[in-house]
C-alpha cells in the first residue's frame, strides 16, 4: 500500500513563496508519474504540475513562470517550489502518485493560505 504525505503548506502573504513536498512510501515511486493538484473552497479539484517518471514537465496556465515541480528519486520525494503567491493560489494542494491503466494514489492534502 503506497502512502503519500504533503508538508510544507501555511500561511504565507501575497508575492511570498513556500516549498511543498510530498514523501511516498513503496518501491514504484520512480516509475511514477507524480502532480500536484489543488482545490479551492466551492471550487473543482484542478492540476496544478505534473512531473512524468522522467524530467517532462506540465504546468497550469495560472501558475506557470511562478511554480516549479521537481522529484529526487533517492528520496521518494517529490516538490512543488511556489513563487510571487497570489490570493488565489489559496487552496488545498495534493500530491498525486499516477502510472495510466496501474495505479493512482493520492495525499490526504496540506492547505496553503495566501493573504492579500
Amino acid at each position: 500500500q503506497v502512502q503519500l504525505v504533503e508538508s510544507g503548506g501555511g500561511l504565507v502573504q501575497a508575492g511570498g513563496s513556500l516549498r511543498l513536498s510530498c514523501a511516498a512510501s513503496g518501491s514504484i515511486f520512480s516509475v511514477a508519474g507524480m502532480a500536484w493538484y489543488r482545490q479551492a473552497p466551492g471550487k473543482q479539484r484542478e492540476l496544478v504540475a505534473r512531473i512524468r517518471s522522467g524530467v517532462s514537465t506540465f504546468y497550469a496556465d495560472a501558475v506557470k513562470g511562478r511554480f516549479t515541480i521537481s522529484r529526487d528519486n533517492a528520496k521518494n520525494t517529490v516538490y512543488l517550489q511556489m513563487n510571487s503567491l497570489k490570493p488565489e493560489d489559496t487552496a488545498v494542494y495534493h500530491c498525486n502518485m499516477y502510472k495510466s491503466g496501474d495505479f493512482d494514489y493520492w495525499g490526504q492534502g496540506t492547505q496553503v493560505t495566501v493573504s492579500s
